[in-house]
């Protein structure tokens, strides 16, 4: 049996092993394992990690206030307003990879500072974006913004799920999404307060004279700024924390040598990619994890724009907006209800029906009338909860060979280019017939992803108690 490594012992035959990420002997309170997993979940380190969380969820959150306020200002389409996510999950999409090699040359600490300078660059931009009045400089700005977010997701999510014991990887995963949920309530009541009027914005400019409407919309746009403000602020004292914080490696490793050294594995990329291209129930998971991500997106994107029509004259943008709030309050209820029910129950089956439920809610959302089918796209966010840190956590865990497990994280989080493709679609949807009407392709892609589930019953014979007891018999038995 291949013993854990002691990090402890490691730095202290190594001190100056710039891996070790500054961690003292005698300050450090875990254990790592040859596959990358802790013996314990280190809760400093586990709770800063989690609030990233949040922050690329206000990024997030944003973006369905951006999307509204541009259609107005700038006299889109609902397939242009589209591009908002398509700049934003684009840059993931294009930056997963390179992020995933930076954190593979240095560590998940760096690639998470990495990432949040990325993100405040991006906020800095949206500065002279608002002075210039141009669409696409805002996407520039988002996808500058989407960078770094890359950075972070391909940092936090895997590290998130290795920083503990495996068993639990995808229970820990899902907790630490629970701030996800805060972090969409935080960024939607921003823009509510901070960008958007108590009036309805593209109402009002409809009724001015072409040169009044351009610089009321110019004064508009002034608005976004706010709430970037202070996420700058928020962004540099991150920076700090983690910076002076130390955190375990969560690296696979050789085994320990006789002075009690390890080496970590080093492997190439292209061999990587070999392994993932023969793992087909990690390309089954990428393609699952694209069309939940795409219905997720959409589903959000166009939330506050399906109150504004089914509203009326007397739903200003500020109104709209507490749909929003109110379907990221419901998801993080479901965030909770699902953590609690994957931690006793077998997740293929919590997740078969959540998916479920919330293809018959979208369902509701296409074809019930007037305000009951807004009521029924809040509902909807009660069953997404678990949707990606579940797919993404069961994904990973189809890597056995741990030396790719950053470049897989990686991947994984590529597949949020799903959000930029699918809400386009649904964009595309709704100026062919109607903003109700489009919400029927996001019920079929969650029926999809339900089917994905429903067809990994097989594989998923235990629930985590009772992995927990053969844990528990497999350590004694070693003794």
């Amino acid at each position: 049996m291949t013993r854990p490594i002691d990090a402890r012992t490691i730095d202290a035959t190594n001190p100056t092993d710039p891996a070790s990420e500054g961690v003292q002997p005698k300050k450090q309170h875990w254990i790592e394992f040859p596959d990358g997993y802790l013996d314990r979940t280190p809760v400093l380190q586990f709770a800063m990690t989690s609030v990233l969380f949040a922050i690329w969820a206000i990024a997030s959150s944003l973006n369905d206030i951006l999307i509204t306020q541009f259609k107005a200002v700038f006299s889109l389409s609902d397939l242009a307003t589209a591009f908002v996510q398509s700049a934003f999950y684009g840059g993931y999409f294009l930056i997963a990879i390179p992020a995933s090699l930076f954190i593979k040359k240095f560590s998940y600490k760096l690639g998470i500072i990495a990432g949040l300078s990325f993100f405040a660059v991006g906020c800095f931009i949206f500065f002279p974006a608002s002075r210039l009045v141009t669409y696409e400089v805002f996407l520039f700005a988002i996808f500058v913004e989407a960078i770094g977010l890359s950075f972070l997701e391909t940092s936090a999510d895997t590290y998130a799920t290795l920083m503990g014991p495996k068993r639990l990887g995808t229970v820990r995963l899902n907790i630490a999404q629970t701030m996800n949920a805060l972090g969409l309530i935080t960024g939607i009541l921003l823009g509510k307060y901070l960008v958007f009027q108590d009036s309805n914005l593209h109402a009002t400019m409809a009724k001015m004279a072409p040169a009044e409407a351009k610089a009321y919309g110019a004064e508009q746009l002034a608005r976004t700024l706010e709430p970037y403000k202070y996420l700058l602020i928020a962004l540099a004292v991150l920076i700090v924390l983690f910076a002076i914080t130390k955190f375990p490696k969560c690296r696979p490793t050789t085994a320990a040598n006789a002075t009690g050294t390890a080496g970590e594995n080093k492997v190439k990329l292209s061999e990587t990619l070999r392994y993932l291209s023969h793992n087909r129930r990690f390309l089954k998971g990428i393609g699952v994890q694209f069309i939940y991500i795409g219905a997720q997106t959409g589903i959000w994107s166009f939330t506050i724009r399906l109150a504004l029509n089914q509203g009326g004259s007397s739903m200003t943008d500020r109104k709209a907006a507490d749909f929003m709030i109110f379907s990221y309050v419901v998801f993080f209820v479901g965030r909770l209800l699902a953590s609690y029910l994957l931690s006793r129950s077998r997740e293929t089956r919590v997740l078969a029906t959540f998916m479920a439920l919330g293809c018959v809610s979208l369902l509701c959302v296409a074809f019930l009338p007037g305000m009951s089918a807004v009521w029924a796209a809040v509902a909807v966010s009660l069953f997404l909860g678990p949707g990606w840190p579940t797919i993404y956590a069961r994904t990973l865990s189809t890597v056995e060979d741990r030396r790719h497990t950053e470049t897989a994280g990686a991947i994984i989080v590529m597949a949020l280019v799903g959000g930029a493709v699918l809400p386009t679609l649904q964009g595309a949807l709704s100026d062919a017939v109607t903003m109700q009407f489009s919400f029927i392709l996001p019920a079929i892609e969650l029926l999809i992803v339900a089917l994905y589930f429903v067809s990994e019953f097989k594989r998923d014979k235990y629930t985590p108690q009772q992995l927990a007891v053969m844990a528990a018999a497999a350590q004694q038995e070693a003794k």
